[in-house]
């Protein structure tokens, strides 16, 4: 078996993202926990992955701080998976990954679901990135600098970090 290498203390902030998040069972049982999926079985049944697999990916994700274990909401014996805030906060993601998906799949007509507005009912439109003015941002439009670095106080005064 060929060990992992992990990114957690890389730079790039998309990195550290995929050390967290970045196989696909863990955006699948992530998707099927935002779904409303909550117990083991369920995760299994839905995604078809060996238990061992399934066991080790929830484990990391509870680890992880994305989803919480907690006493199953029927009363049984048994405990559910639960999205923490962090969690939740991965929807964002899955709807981007889903609507490029749709855009550029080689058959989006194989695609079975579309995502609506549950209010509404209508189809939710495309992401887009927005400047702090509104102004719609595309690729070509941003571009990386390096983080500010923070300011440290010692007597009362402002002074930049030595390196």
């Amino acid at each position: 078996m060929v060990k992992r290498t992990s990114l957690a203390h890389c730079e790039c902030p998309i990195a550290r993202s995929l050390d967290a998040i970045g196989d696909w069972w863990s955006l699948l049982v992530i998707r099927d926990a935002l779904l409303g999926r909550r117990r083991f079985g369920e995760f299994q049944k839905s995604l078809g992955l060996a238990k061992n697999i399934l066991s080790v990916r929830l484990r990391t994700l509870v680890d992880r701080g994305i989803l919480q274990m907690q006493p199953a909401s029927d009363g049984s014996a048994y405990h559910e998976y639960v999205p923490t805030e962090k969690g939740r906060g991965i929807f964002a993601i899955l709807v981007a990954l889903r609507q490029w998906s749709e855009e550029f799949d080689e058959h989006p007509e194989e695609i079975a679901t579309i995502l609506v507005d549950r209010d509404k009912g209508r189809p939710v439109r495309p992401l887009e990135l927005h400047a702090s003015d509104g102004r719609l941002l595309a690729f070509g439009d941003t571009t990386l600098k390096p983080r500010p670095t923070p300011s440290l106080r010692v007597n009362g005064s402002r002074q930049g970090r030595a390196r």
